[in-house]
């Protein structure tokens, strides 16, 4: 969420947790298809919401699930998109530290497919939990050169 403009979002869905080492792990999570307001599956890769179109051509034109795969530790959390063919990204977060945040824009021709870096600085980044995490919380503000992009909170909790 971000702390100075009006986003907000939620990802409820399962995951697998590893444990790489004592105090690093893995979380590996699909996020749930989008939807509208109504309820309509969003087929992005169309460029349509699928309101006035057959279940069948929704489904047809949902993109793939996007899958969020998290670095943990206490010291510091990668975390990287990747799976819907258009669009995907990695952050690197360490408290005290200016990180970088890539975000990666892919388009049907081969030169308009580019890259753009990102600064983002930690301010927190907490984990709780004794064996296995069960909460995250890193509160980071995002840069392009000298003007900030906003604050953001991202909370992860973790059902065993």
């Amino acid at each position: 969420m971000s702390t100075d403009l009006p986003i907000w979002s939620v990802v409820d869905t399962a995951a697998t947790l590893y444990q790489k080492d004592q105090e690093r792990f893995h979380l590996l999570l699909t996020e749930p298809t989008l939807q509208d307001r109504e309820g309509h599956l969003e087929a992005l890769d169309a460029g349509t919401t699928g309101v006035g179109i057959s279940d069948q051509e929704t489904l047809a034109a949902t993109p793939a699930p996007r899958l969020l795969w998290l670095e943990i530790s206490p010291y510091r959390v990668i975390m990287t998109m990747q799976g819907n063919g258009r669009f995907s990204y990695r952050h690197f977060w360490e408290q005290g530290v200016y990180g970088l945040s890539r975000y990666w824009l892919q388009s049907d021709l081969l030169s308009s497919s580019g890259q753009m870096r990102l600064r983002n600085f930690t301010r927190s980044l907490k984990l709780e939990g004794q064996a296995l995490p069960h909460h995250l919380r890193i509160e980071y503000e995002l840069w392009s050169e000298k003007v900030q992009l906003g604050a953001y909170v991202l909370n992860l909790d973790i059902e065993h």
